[in-house]
C-alpha cells in the first residue's frame, strides 16, 4: 500500500467515518499554532476485522513508515523522494505543517496534523500553496487574529478544505456524491480556540459556538445543518468577535 500521508488519511475517510478534534491556540505576536486529531480506531478494528491474515502485512504494512513523532511534510517530503517545489514560499510552509500518527496496540489509533506558529503572511502563503496541494485543514485557521481581537467569519464554519480534499482524490462519479456523503465520513467534528490572554468580551452569536472558560471557545458543527438549506439556526451571526485581555 504505496500511499502518500494525505491518500492514507483521504482512504481514511472513504473507508470510515472518523472523528476529527482541532486546536487553534492564538499567540500574543499575532501567531497561532493549531492541531488536528483524526480518530481512526474505529476504521482499524473495522478494516482488520475484513481483511484476511495473509493479507494484512501488504495492505498496513506501511502503516509502520507513518512517524510517531512530529516531521514536517518537508522532511516527509525528502525522505520519499517527492520533493517537487523550489519555491521558498511553498519550503517554508511545508517546514511548518507536520504530522505525527499514534498507534494502540500495535494497531493505528490517530493521525495528528500540527501548523507550529503561523504568522498573517503564512496564511497567505497558505493559500497559495493548498491550490494545488489540498489538505483537510481547519477553515478557522484562516480567520482574521491580530495578537488581540479574533475576528471569526462563520462562513468558515463549513468542511470546504475537507471537501476539496476528497474531490482532488476521488473519481469524477465519487466528486458529485460528495456533498450527501460528507455526514457519513463523520461522525463529530469540533475545534477549540485557546486565547493565551482572557477573553475579555465576546460579540456576536452563533448556535455553535460556545464560551467554556476564561480562555477559550468551542465550536461544534452541526453535519446535517452544513448540508440542508432548510435547517434553521437561532443564532448565525456572520461576524463574531472575541476580545482579548
Amino acid at each position: 500500500m504505496k500511499k502518500t500521508i494525505v491518500l492514507l488519511l483521504i482512504s481514511l475517510f472513504m473507508l470510515q467515518s472518523c472523528s476529527i478534534n482541532s486546536e487553534i491556540v492564538y499567540h500574543k505576536d499575532a501567531a497561532s499554532t493549531s492541531v488536528t486529531d483524526i480518530d481512526t480506531r474505529e476504521f482499524m478494528a473495522e478494516m482488520m476485522a475484513m481483511t484476511p491474515d495473509s493479507l494484512k502485512q501488504k495492505e498496513f504494512g506501511d502503516m509502520d513508515k507513518l512517524p510517531a513523532s512530529w516531521t514536517s511534510m518537508y522532511d516527509l517530503a525528502k525522505k520519499e523522494g517527492k520533493l517537487k517545489t523550489e519555491n521558498p514560499d511553498s519550503i517554508r510552509i511545508m517546514k511548518k505543517i507536520f504530522m505525527k500518527s499514534t498507534k494502540e496496540d500495535h494497531k493505528l489509533a490517530a493521525l495528528s496534523f500540527k501548523m507550529e506558529h503561523f504568522l498573517p503572511e503564512d496564511y497567505q502563503a497558505l493559500k497559495s500553496f493548498t491550490k494545488t496541494e489540498k489538505l483537510p485543514l481547519d477553515q478557522n485557521i484562516y480567520n482574521n487574529w491580530d495578537g488581540k481581537t479574533l475576528t471569526i467569519n462563520t462562513d468558515n464554519f463549513n468542511l470546504k478544505s475537507i471537501e476539496e480534499a476528497i474531490r482532488s482524490k476521488s473519481s469524477k462519479e465519487e466528486t458529485e456524491k460528495t456533498a450527501g456523503m460528507m455526514i457519513m465520513f463523520f461522525k463529530k467534528i469540533g475545534t477549540t480556540l485557546q486565547f493565551e490572554n482572557k477573553i475579555q468580551s465576546i460579540s456576536g452569536k452563533h448556535d455553535w459556538l460556545k464560551q467554556i472558560d476564561d480562555h477559550s471557545v468551542r465550536i461544534e458543527y452541526d453535519l446535517k445543518a452544513i448540508y440542508d438549506n432548510d435547517t434553521k439556526l437561532k443564532n448565525a451571526d456572520k461576524k463574531i468577535i472575541i476580545v482579548t485581555e
